[in-house]
């Protein structure tokens, strides 16, 4: 029991704890900060690097006012590594913005077609000439969020068929899919 009434719990326990904390939000923040950014939404952006600098300056603070505890370098870099991790996760959550799916059927692609149709994701379908032989592409825009649905069902009526997911930094006019909302892709 000696051993705990002599530990410094403030300076070896809590503060690391805290750097590490107050690390992984800044760069979880930052992550988040930096896709806002490249969509277009500056406001939002701006407040996610307003809080994301506030709190790197705190937990930069207490490194420096304690510079030879190397035990805080190792917190403050571990707490970096998880809040990309971490931060990568937020981010998928979110889904924010827009793909394009590009799918190109090697083999029989009206069974997808019709499923996908039946979903209500809106399609435009293209004949085109593959390496060897004629093939069928479709597109599709929609909503991040929408994209595991879009590539389930392709992948469940059509595995070989061959894919690609793309950002889109904007997006004009045009059918949407929206079960719920009508067919306006800013409603939410």
């Amino acid at each position: 029991m000696e051993i705990f009434a002599n530990f410094d719990f403030y300076t070896y326990l809590i503060l690391p704890l805290l750097i590490f904390i107050a690390r992984v939000i800044d760069q979880s923040l930052g992550i988040v900060r930096i896709i806002l950014a490249t969509k277009g939404l500056t406001v939002p952006a701006f407040i996610f690097g307003f809080f994301e600098s506030f709190i790197w300056l705190l937990a930069i603070g207490q490194i420096m006012s304690q510079i030879d505890n190397l035990l805080y370098y190792f917190v403050f870099a571990a707490g970096f590594a998880t809040g990309n991790v971490f931060g990568i996760y937020i981010e998928k959550k979110l889904s924010i913005g827009y793909v394009v799916i590009r799918v190109i059927f090697q083999r029989d692609s009206q069974q997808s077609i019709k499923k996908l149709e039946e979903l209500g994701f809106r399609l435009t379908q293209v004949e085109a000439m593959g390496m060897e032989q004629p093939v069928k592409m479709i597109f599709s825009t929609l909503k991040r969020n929408q994209t595991s649905q879009f590539i389930q069902t392709l992948n469940m009526n059509n595995p070989t068929a061959f894919y690609t997911v793309e950002d889109v930094k904007q997006v004009k006019e045009g059918h949407f899919f929206s079960k719920k909302r009508g067919m306006n892709p800013f409603n939410r």
